[in-house]
Order: structure tokens, then sequence, then C-alpha cells
């Protein structure tokens, strides 16, 4: 029996890291596995807000991926879920958009986040955080994973 593809949030980061030297490879394969149906890709319209300044390269190739992806739009619960996230010191007021991030991931009931961001998302303590507001608040726990912790090696096919 096939399992559901997994429920995956890509923030602003991932897509910015298929045109990065350092998160070329990673990030692509990771866009190349969506394609191929192993993760159903959700975003939010914060991306697309975040990616107004990026190099053009980067819009559009967000642009395509973005339109089969299911895009989240930001709500107040997503606002207070991302303000209960710094309010617990998960992350300092002016990120409050990287808080905001996993509160539209954590709403929109996806399995895990996928990102390139060290400081404020992909670290096991910051992890445990987000997870113990979300248990406070009444919602599910969700995973903070970096792009090559989530593929999938032929090897393990």
């Amino acid at each position: 029996m096939d399992r559901l593809p997994l429920r995956v949030y890509a923030d602003t980061s991932v897509f910015g890291g298929v045109f990065d030297a350092e998160f070329r490879d990673s990030s692509r394969a990771f866009f190349d596995q969506v394609e191929d149906g192993r993760f159903a890709l959700v975003s939010s319209a914060l991306v697309r807000d975040e990616l107004v300044g990026a190099p053009e390269e980067v819009r559009d190739f967000a642009r395509r991926a973005l339109a089969t992806a299911e895009v989240v739009e930001v709500t107040a619960e997503a606002l207070r879920l991302g303000q209960a996230y710094v309010q617990a010191g998960i992350v300092t007021p002016k990120f409050g958009n990287d808080a905001l991030h996993v509160a539209l991931a954590t709403l929109a009931s996806c399995d895990l986040v996928v990102s390139w961001n060290f400081r404020h998302h992909v670290h096991f303590l910051k992890s445990r955080r987000y997870n113990a507001v979300n248990a406070l608040h009444d919602y599910g726990p969700i995973e903070i994973c970096s792009p090559p912790e989530v593929l999938r090696y032929e090897e393990e096919l």
C-alpha cells in the first residue's frame, strides 16, 4: 500500500537555495522529489511576499514551483501562534516572520518544515521549543529539517 506523500512546508530559504552554490544540490534534489510525488509541497503567501526582492531567477523558479503547491494564507490564528513563539523567546520580534513560517506550517497540518535557516528553524532545541508552544495551544507537533535530511536516496527505495 502506498503512503500518502509527506506534507512539507518549504520556507523562503529553500527556494533561494536552488541558486546558491552551497545549497544548490540538495535544494534541487528536494524540488525534484516534490515533482516525483514524494512530497506534497506546501508554502505560503508569506513566502511569496518574502520573494518579492529576490533575484529574478529565484522568483521565476518559485512561481513555477508554487503553481502546483498548496499555498496557505496568513490568518489571524497564524499570527497569534507566531506571536506565541516570539513570547516564548524562540525568536526575537525582529525575526517574527521566521516564527510565522512555523505557525503556518503547523496550522496547515504539515508533517515538517524544510529550511536552510539554521539560526531560527533547523536546530533540535528550536524544534523542541516550537513543539512545546504547539502543545500548550493544542496544536500537533512539527518536525523541522534541512533539505538533505528529508531526501530519499536510491539505496532506500
